[in-house]
């Protein structure tokens, strides 16, 4: 569960990111930014930024992993988020490089959809 001193936490490392909002969702956090979910924290496995083919190659390179979660039947269910390095803490200029780029995956995923459904206007 994300409690409030972890959310605290995170709300300063990702300030200078700019426009995000964290919501309380399902025992975790979404973090958002205009709109589009691009982060969250689910249980006890701490910070996940969403990914897709173009940045899944930099979360592999780190060793870090797919989020997933236990759907039907006991079937693990991957949701297009990976772990964040845990160094990222520590590096606020890399934090925010790895958040924006987490938000830019969230914008192309947004501009697949039909116009209709999109979150940003353009």
């Amino acid at each position: 569960m994300a409690d409030n001193e972890y959310q605290q936490f995170l709300e300063e490392r990702f300030e200078p990111v700019g426009d995000v909002v964290f919501r309380r969702m399902f025992g975790g956090l979404g973090i958002f930014r205009h709109g589009l979910m691009f982060a969250l924290v689910a249980g006890e496995d701490g910070l996940c930024f969403k990914a897709d083919e173009e940045t899944i190659p930099r979360f592999e390179a780190v060793g870090c992993g797919p989020w997933l979660y236990e759907g039907k039947g006991g079937k693990p269910v991957e949701m297009g988020y990976w772990h964040a390095p845990e160094r990222l803490f520590d590096e606020p200029d890399e934090f925010r490089e790895w958040a924006l780029a987490a938000f830019e995956v969230a914008v192309r995923a947004d501009a697949k959809k039909p116009p209709s459904q999109r979150k940003l206007k353009t």
